[in-house]
C-alpha cells in the first residue's frame, strides 16, 4: 500500500471509531435534558436517579468522543497536510469557532452539571443541561458546516495557488448544511433512544430497579418516535440534494452504470465493478426517478456516462467511487433506519 491508501485507512478507522460516540453525545444529552426537566417539574425522585444514571454513561460517552476527536484534528493536519494548506482558510474557520465556542460552552456547564447538584437550585441545575445539550448539537452544526464544505464548496475563490474565503455568508446558509444538520440531529436522537432501550430493556430482563426502567422506556420510545421517521425524511431530502451536487455519489449507490430516463430502482444487485456490470439484478422500473423527482420520470445519469464527462471536465483519471461499498451500506442504512421507525412505532403502541 501506498501512503495515500495507508492515510484513508488510518482515517477511516479513526472517523468511524469516533462517530461511534458522537451521535450519542448529541441525542443524550437531550435525553437527560428532558429527564431532568420532568425531575424539576415533578418533584420525583425517580426521575433524579434516573437522570444520575443515564448521566455517568453519558459522561463515558463524552469523554471517549472528546479523545477520538482530537486524533482526528491532528490527522487533517498530518495525513491531509495539502489539503489543509490549500483549503485552511477556509474549512478551519468554522472548526476554530467550534472549538472557542460551542464546544467550550458544552464542556463548561457539563463540569457545573457535575459537580453542581447539591450546590445549585433545581431549576438552575437543570438549566445546564439543556446548556450542555444546546451546545453539544452547534458543536455539530459547526463540524457540518466544514464538512458540507467539503461536500459542496461554496463562498470562496481561487487564488494564489489557494481556495480563499470570499464569502462566509454562503458557508452559513449552504442547502447542503441545512438538510445535511436535520439529519444529524434526529439521528443522534434516535441512537441516543435506542441505547437507552437496549440498556433498560437488559435490565427490565433482569428484574432490576423495574419502575426506573419502565418510565425510562416510556419516555425513550416518545424520542424514538420522533427522531426514526425524521431521519427518514432529512436523508430523503439529502438524497435529493446531492443528486444535483454529486451525481456520481448517487449513481453508486444505486449501481446505475447508464444514464436513464426513467431511472430503474434496484432491489438487489450482485456487481461485477471491475467490468462496470451486474451480474444479475433485480430493478423496479421508474421507482428511482420518482423517489428523485416525485413522478415516474426524469433522467439519473450513470456512473460510466459522468465517468466520461469528469475525464472530458477535469482530466484523465478514475472518478469512480467503490461502488461495491456505496451500494451495500447504503442499503443498510435504509434498512436500518426503517426498521429503527417500525420499532418505534410498535414500541409506541405497545407501551
Amino acid at each position: 500500500m501506498d501512503a495515500l491508501a495507508l492515510s484513508r485507512m488510518q482515517f477511516a478507522i479513526t472517523t468511524v471509531y469516533h462517530f461511534f460516540f458522537v451521535p450519542l453525545t448529541l441525542g443524550l444529552a437531550i435525553i437527560l435534558a428532558i429527564m431532568e426537566t420532568t425531575y424539576v417539574r415533578t418533584g420525583n425522585e425517580l426521575y433524579k436517579r434516573m437522570t444520575q444514571f443515564w448521566g455517568k454513561l453519558f459522561l463515558i460517552n463524552f469523554a471517549l468522543g472528546v479523545v477520538t476527536g482530537l486524533v482526528q484534528e491532528f490527522q487533517f493536519g498530518l495525513n491531509w497536510s495539502e489539503y489543509a494548506r490549500f483549503v485552511g482558510d477556509i474549512f478551519g474557520a468554522p472548526l476554530a469557532i467550534e472549538a472557542l465556542t460551542a464546544f467550550f460552552l458544552e464542556s463548561t456547564f457539563l463540569g457545573i452539571w457535575i459537580f453542581g447538584w447539591d450546590k445549585l437550585s433545581k431549576g438552575m441545575h437543570a438549566a445546564t443541561i439543556w446548556l450542555v445539550a444546546i451546545g453539544s448539537n452547534l458543536s455539530a452544526l459547526w463540524i457540518l458546516i466544514a464538512n458540507s464544505f467539503m461536500q459542496q464548496p461554496v463562498g470562496y475563490v481561487l487564488q494564489n495557488g489557494r481556495a480563499e474565503m470570499a464569502d462566509f455568508g454562503a458557508l452559513l446558509t449552504s442547502t447542503h448544511v441545512w438538510l445535511q444538520f436535520p439529519h444529524v440531529f434526529f439521528s443522534g436522537l434516535t441512537t441516543a433512544s435506542f441505547f437507552v432501550l437496549g440498556v433498560s430493556a437488559y435490565h427490565l430482563l433482569r428484574k432490576s430497579n423495574v419502575e426506573l426502567f419502565r418510565r425510562t422506556v416510556h419516555i425513550v420510545m416518545i424520542c424514538a418516535l420522533i427522531g426514526s421517521p425524521m431521519v427518514i425524511v432529512f436523508g430523503h431530502a439529502q438524497g435529493m440534494h446531492k443528486l444535483q451536487v454529486q451525481p456520481m455519489k448517487m449513481a453508486a449507490t444505486e449501481a446505475l452504470w447508464e444514464t436513464e430516463n426513467p431511472a430503474s430502482f434496484s432491489l438487489i444487485s450482485i456487481i461485477d465493478e471491475q467490468n462496470q456490470r451486474d451480474i444479475f439484478s433485480i430493478r423496479i422500473p421508474g421507482v428511482l426517478s420518482y423517489l428523485y423527482f416525485f413522478r415516474f420520470e426524469g433522467e439519473v445519469p450513470g456512473i460510466k456516462n459522468l465517468q466520461a464527462e469528469y475525464t472530458q471536465k477535469y482530466g484523465p483519471g478514475n472518478y469512480v467511487p467503490p461502488v461495491g461499498v456505496l451500494y451495500w451500506c447504503f442499503r443498510a442504512m435504509v434498512g436500518s433506519g426503517f426498521l429503527m421507525a417500525f420499532l418505534a412505532l410498535f414500541g409506541c403502541t405497545w407501551c
